[in-house]
């Protein structure tokens, strides 16, 4: 025979300070789970938004990122002729040459700085990427020292706002707008004029890489096999996205410490989970005692105080959930291991996340309740009735 559920949610209400400890206790282990899922999801959108299939990103053989590749413009000359790439409607070839560095910009709470990805880059750069667009001010002036500034560092760097002016190179660089392109890692950089930026750091010859838009989907891997296999170019070549999609192993330590830390913090509210558990068997003994002579089986005492647990544990979840709900697009960044600069990100609290955190309290609550219920279920009917 079964226990009525409406027993079990009595005995939780009953103990009221000792169910919102136990569901607390839960609801933080959940909360600080939840946290890192989060900033994991928000940083792998952010580099899985980023790139284009049909954009070829070429740096120098053996270069890690574009911030370690030295790409000549001799390299951009052969490069910018070969077979399968667009045309722009004046019959250029769809080929931007960049420059990219690495700046600091300091913050309030940090003074010693943030490094950020800067870009050198010439018009047609501009449009290589597609649903990028400047959401306030204007696109720098060629030949001027202007920038423009990702999304994702204005709510952070003051000096990155329109008006605002960061020195680096040789000068003063004023700020002249903001861009944004979705949720991509364009809005970490900070973006300006390429001959201007080649020059304020020596490196008008010797640039970072070249970005070429092919003519379509079956013309992309033959052009990368073909500017690999070039002996006198001495590239490597892969799509946009998959540059941008390697980047995602910043956010395998980031996952790895957070699981840590939350399997640690779960030990520990699975046995309060469970004290409690023992603690209610202890007091209801009578009850255990009253339940098995009107009926219930043993099976019975167990599925009862077993599904108390998990009652319990599901209270927590929820609160954990609900604790970590603001964080969901809230803006912050992470440097990334593979171009040494900080990548903007925003929290991202899926269904998916929400459903493993009330999972996650769930299994606390198993683990926490399977051995309390067996002791609950193993009582002696004349032993419970005569202990206090």
């Amino acid at each position: 025979m079964k226990i009525p559920l409406s027993y079990n949610l009595r005995n939780l209400t009953v103990r009221k300070t000792t169910t919102i400890m136990t569901a607390l206790g839960v609801a933080l282990t959940v909360a600080v789970l939840l946290a890192i899922l989060a900033m994991v999801d928000g940083l792998n959108h952010a580099f899985a938004t980023s790139g284009d299939p049909l954009n070829v990103l070429v740096v120098r053989k053996s270069a890690q990122s574009e911030t370690t590749s030295n790409f000549t413009r001799a390299q951009y000359g052969d490069v910018r002729f070969k077979p399968g790439i667009a045309k722009t409607p004046a019959g250029e070839p769809m080929v931007s040459l960049e420059v990219v560095n690495v700046i600091t910009l300091s913050a309030p709470g940090n003074e010693s700085g943030q490094n950020i990805l800067l870009r050198g880059v010439a018009p047609i750069g501009l449009t290589l990427r597609q649903g990028l667009s400047v959401v306030e001010g204007r696109w720098f002036t060629p030949g001027r020292r202007e920038v423009v500034v990702g999304r994702g560092l204005t709510g952070r760097y003051p000096d990155a706002r329109i008006g605002g002016v960061l020195e680096f190179g040789r000068g003063k660089w004023t700020v002249v707008g903001i861009m944004a392109q979705g949720n991509s890692a364009i809005n970490s950089e900070v973006w300006g004029d390429l001959n201007q930026m080649a020059a304020d750091f020596d490196r008008s010859d010797v640039l970072s890489s070249a970005l070429i838009r092919v003519i379509d989907e079956a013309a992309v891997q033959a052009l990368i096999n073909d500017l690999k296999n070039d002996q006198r170019l001495n590239v490597d070549a892969q799509t946009e996205k998959s540059y941008y999609a390697a980047q995602t192993a910043a956010a395998i330590p980031l996952r790895a410490v957070g699981t840590l830390v939350a399997i640690i913090m779960a030990v520990g509210s699975a046995f309060a989970a469970m004290n409690t558990m023992y603690a209610a068997v202890a007091r209801r003994s009578r009850e255990i005692g009253t339940l098995r002579v009107l009926g219930f089986s043993q099976g019975g005492i167990l599925v009862s105080f077993f599904l108390e647990s998990l009652l319990l544990s599901l209270i927590g979840g929820i609160l954990g959930v609900l604790l970590v709900l603001p964080l969901n697009n809230i803006q912050t960044g992470i440097g990334s291991f593979t171009t040494f600069a900080e990548i903007a990100f925003r929290f991202r609290i899926t269904p998916e996340i929400m459903a493993m955190g009330v999972g996650f309290g769930l299994i606390m609550g198993a683990l926490g309740g399977i051995f309390p219920a067996a002791s609950a279920a193993r009582k002696q009917i004349l032993t419970a009735l005569r202990e206090f």
